[in-house]
């Protein structure tokens, strides 16, 4: 039998990306161009609940986070983007355990998405190389409990006002809509993480492309502020 050289070879590559990308998955490393490109959205996922695992547990990797930002001085290859909430008590580096340069952050209030986080989001994915985007809520979120209760403040009355879809699109008996009813307040918050991920496949073609190609994945995610724990759904 006659070994095709080439596939041979070109097994052999994706095998050698494997295993740079197994190294330096959850070491402790900052990620190389060779390891980013080894990693894929499903892998990606797998990684950040590894390292919310190693949270939650207590036993998160020990880095060198000066020796960190002297090696990714010359480049950086994340490996996801997390939309995230401002709330001070779910910084995602340090809830999915992952190092300098590891991860690309969208924090806003409510973690909804608008065009400029989403061109962010395109420079993230389709220049920078990271296979994977969570938009991540959170449990007990102060913008969604004002979202609720049609909170007027300023110009947060204007961020407040991207969270009202979600507030109209929850359905059920819920005797009381308002921040008063913490079942609500959740129903908002995962309604909320779900229409943002829609928004971001309606606004942008260059992440819907890469989307419906398997280039990169997408899926939603919840936080709970009393546990540490991140669920993940799509």
């Amino acid at each position: 039998m006659k070994v095709n050289r080439v596939k041979v070879m070109a097994l052999a590559i994706a095998i050698f990306f494997a295993m740079i990308g197994a190294v330096h998955a959850d070491s402790g490393a900052t990620l190389t161009r060779e390891a980013q490109a080894a990693i894929t959205p499903d892998k990606a996922i797998e990684m950040l609940k590894q390292g919310n695992q190693r949270f939650v547990s207590g036993k998160t990797v020990e880095r060198d986070l000066l020796a960190q930002v002297k090696q990714t001085s010359k480049g950086q290859f994340p490996f996801a983007v997390v939309v995230s909430c401002l709330d001070s008590r779910i910084p995602p580096e340090i809830v999915f355990d992952r190092g300098i340069g590891d991860l690309f952050l969208a924090r806003v209030a409510g973690n909804f998405v608008n065009d400029d986080i989403l061109g962010s989001l395109e420079f993230a994915t389709k220049l920078s190389g990271a296979k994977l985007i969570v938009v991540m809520g959170h449990t007990e979120c102060g913008a969604v409990k004002g979202a609720c209760d049609g909170a007027q403040l300023g110009l947060l009355t204007a961020t407040l006002a991207n969270i009202n879809p979600a507030v109209t699109a929850v359905q059920g008996d819920y005797t009381t809509r308002s921040s008063k009813n913490p079942k609500f307040v959740q129903a908002v918050a995962e309604m909320n993480v779900s229409l943002t991920m829609q928004k971001l496949r309606d606004r942008s073609v260059v992440m819907r492309e890469m989307l419906d190609k398997g280039e990169i994945g997408m899926v939603g995610a919840m936080y709970d502020i009393s546990t540490g724990e991140v669920k993940f759904y799509k």
